[in-house]
This record gives C-alpha cells, sequence and structure tokens, in this order.
C-alpha cells in the first residue's frame, strides 16, 4: 500500500476547502491510490502531469478547478511508493505549487 505525508502548507489548504470539495478530493485520491497500487500510470480523469517550473513537483485534478499537488518522497516501507502532498485547491495554488 503506498504511504503519504502531508506538507503544512496542504493541511492549511484542506483545512479551507468546503465538505463537498473534501470529498471529491477523496474520491479523486481513492483512484491516485489504486492507479499507484496498479503500476500501470494514471487514468486520463485525472490528468496527471508535471507542474511548469517545479521541477519533481506534479499535480492531479480532482474537480473542475480543484487540484492537489504532490511529489515522490523518500521510501517508507521498501517497495511501496511514498507520495507527499503539497498544496490543494484551485489553480491559484501554481503560485506556490
Amino acid at each position: 500500500m503506498p504511504t503519504f505525508t502531508t506538507a503544512d502548507r496542504f493541511m492549511r489548504d484542506y483545512a479551507r476547502l468546503s465538505q463537498a470539495e473534501r470529498d471529491a478530493f477523496r474520491e479523486a485520491r481513492k483512484q491516485f491510490v489504486d492507479d499507484l497500487r496498479s503500476r500501470r500510470g494514471f487514468r486520463p480523469g485525472l490528468r496527471v502531469k508535471g507542474v511548469q517550473g517545479a521541477l519533481g513537483v506534479y499535480e492531479m485534478t480532482w474537480a473542475g478547478d480543484g487540484r492537489a499537488t504532490w511529489q515522490y518522497g523518500p521510501t517508507q516501507i521498501p517497495g511501496e511508493t511514498h507520495i507527499v502532498w503539497r498544496r490543494i485547491g484551485t489553480h491559484d495554488i501554481f503560485k506556490q505549487p
């Protein structure tokens, strides 16, 4: 099972989301984790791609204007991917991904 941590900024961003936005992110996160487990790549609907100008930082779409940024972190459990969630919110998060 992939592991994850969250940056302090992510948690502050997350606290500002509505309940509906949180629910949408959790559903997308389930798909994201399933795709990590499968090791076949991410489904197109999540639109996972690198963030321009931020080497090693990626974005995932969880709603029409809902984005989350993340990066791969140091392995916590041998053989399992570790993700560090960095930011969550609208396109505005790309000012400081």
